[in-house]
C-alpha cells in the first residue's frame, strides 16, 4: 500500500474499529481521548484492531509500538509516519 496521509489513516482506523464494534460511536470520541477506553475495547479486542490495521495498510505492528496507538490522532500519525518509513 501506498503511504497514507492523515486522513486515509483516520478512516482506516475508523473502518477498522467499526468492524470489531459495529455500534462505535465516534462522536464521542476526540482525537485526543484514548479510544480503548471511550469506545471500551478490551485487549482482544485491540489485539484485532491491531491486526485489522496492519493488514489493510501493510505497515508492521510491534507490541512495543502499542503504546503508540492509544489515541485516534497518535494511531494516525503513527500510520502515517510507518507507511512512509516501510516504504523507504
Amino acid at each position: 500500500m501506498k503511504p497514507l496521509n492523515n486522513a486515509e489513516a483516520l478512516s482506516v482506523i475508523k473502518e477498522s474499529i467499526t468492524q470489531i464494534i459495529p455500534d462505535a460511536d465516534f462522536t464521542l470520541v476526540r482525537p485526543d481521548d484514548k479510544f480503548r477506553d471511550v469506545l471500551e475495547l478490551d485487549s482482544l479486542d485491540f489485539l484485532s484492531l491491531v491486526e485489522l490495521l496492519s493488514e489493510r495498510t501493510g505497515a508492521r505492528i510491534d507490541e512495543e509500538d502499542y503504546p503508540e496507538l492509544t489515541t485516534l490522532s497518535d494511531s494516525a500519525r503513527f500510520l502515517v509516519d510507518r507507511t512512509a518509513a516501510d516504504r523507504s
